[in-house]
């Protein structure tokens, strides 16, 4: 038990760091008063202490995961690196494109998907998971995750500004965004990515099921919600390309390949090792 404390400490640091630099954006970047700092990039000292926390928290992952018995997974586990891959691929888009706002957002979700494993620790033993195959399909499923949750914080925050502006809600920290075009742009470029990985999963599932899996493919409900977050994906990016389909009905769609995306792994983890006690 006191090894596995002091496996979590580390999530835990990373979890609160986490949370401190989204309450530290939200105050220096959104909320209204008279410091507010408006169309202020990311400074260097914010960016050192993301890039430690994210430090720490890879260092939490790695010895929480990686064993001599081999790798160990669970659905608080994939939350948590889920995030810490996006938050990773946030960073480093930081520093090409204008993302100023998404902070607050990607931060606090960052903290709590690193907190969960110290409240669902258990962890089971991955079978499979020396083999090649596998750990391409594990680490193309992991980017798509990590890209398509980026997408669908982007387009979440869209929506936000989109209904502000309507509103007439002038807020200066509004003002100081790049123009909508602009960041949907930042949007379908995310999708795209993440579709073209989501893709190469769910391709080398069905066609490698029994040598990554150790068994033929079998139609459950995880194949069911994957199959559905890909066709619902694919559709946007087509309707995108031939339709020119943007704003709300962009974040619609965006959101419900998400939902299901969830649903395919982490959603059937969590009822098979919370709700019914199956490690």
């Amino acid at each position: 038990m006191s090894v596995i404390v002091i496996q979590l400490i580390p999530h835990a640091l990373a979890a609160l760091l986490y949370a401190g630099l989204g309450v530290h954006f939200w105050n220096t970047r959104w909320r209204e008063s008279e410091h507010q700092c408006i169309a202020c990039p990311m400074r260097p000292w914010e960016r050192l202490v993301i890039a430690a926390t994210l430090c720490l928290h890879a260092t939490g992952l790695y010895v929480s995961l990686v064993s001599d018995a081999g790798m160990r997974f669970s659905f608080s586990f994939a939350l948590s690196l889920m995030m810490w891959l996006a938050v990773l691929i946030y960073w480093l888009e930081s520093f090409t494109t204008r993302m100023e706002g998404m902070q607050p957002m990607v931060l606090s979700l960052a903290a709590l998907c690193t907190a969960l494993p110290v409240f669902f620790p258990n962890v089971h033993l991955v079978a499979n998971a020396a083999a090649t195959g596998f750990q391409l399909h594990f680490l193309a499923a992991i980017a798509a995750y990590s890209l398509l949750t980026l997408a669908a914080l982007h387009a979440i925050f869209m929506g936000f500004i989109e209904n502000a502006l309507h509103r007439r809600l002038f807020k200066r920290a509004l003002t100081s965004l790049p123009p909508l075009l602009a960041i949907e742009s930042v949007l379908f470029r995310m999708l795209f990515l993440g579709f073209a990985l989501l893709t190469v999963t769910v391709g080398s599932g069905v066609m490698f099921s029994e040598e990554i899996f150790g068994k033929p493919l079998t139609v459950d409900h995880k194949t069911i919600f994957a199959f559905a977050s890909w066709g619902i994906f694919a559709t946007l990016l087509v309707g995108r390309h031939v339709w020119g389909w943007r704003g709300k009905r962009a974040l619609r769609w965006t959101l419900a390949g998400f939902s299901l995306l969830i649903l395919a792994y982490v959603g059937s983890r969590f009822v098979a090792e919370v709700l019914l006690g199956r490690i």
